[in-house]
């Protein structure tokens, strides 16, 4: 596990891509995402994560940080998490998780924050086996997003 630089962006714009095409999501390009990496990956409030085996990118974790009124520090938002399908369930996920939580916590981030649909049963059971809570009211709850394109 590596923090990406801006020399990582198409690997991530790709990994993201893939990301987005394995769920058939509408994404843009594997090169608009580059671009938009490049860009990102030199900002000081994003940070992103790139698992590796023998140089070959297995997946990848993409933070954002921003600050917040109830403590000194930034809060994190894990936006994106990815493995490779071929490659789950051998531990890279939770690599990128906690080497997130490290790296965060070093930094003095206090609290990091992910979005996980209601029905996505393994990947709240994922989240949960590494200390994060639910905290919306009930066992079951969807997660609402409006938003608005400008």
């Amino acid at each position: 596990m590596r923090e990406a630089t801006v020399a990582d962006a198409a690997t991530v714009g790709r990994l993201l891509y893939d990301f987005n095409t394995e769920f058939d999501s509408p994404t843009p390009s594997a090169a608009e995402f580059t671009t938009r990496f490049a860009e990102l990956l030199d900002r000081p409030d994003v940070v992103v994560l790139l698992a590796e085996q023998e140089g070959n990118p297995t997946g990848f974790a993409f933070l954002t940080l921003r600050p917040t009124p109830y403590y000194d520090g930034s809060l994190a938002q894990l936006e994106e998490l990815y493995v490779t399908p071929a490659l789950r369930d051998q531990g890279i996920g939770t690599g990128l998780v906690t080497t997130a939580v490290d790296l965060l916590r070093a930094r003095g981030v206090l609290e990091m924050h992910i979005n996980v649909d209601e029905i996505d049963t393994d990947t709240r059971r994922f989240y949960e086996r590494h200390g994060f809570t639910n905290i919306q009211p009930g066992e079951d709850y969807r997660m609402l997003c409006y938003l608005r394109e400008l």
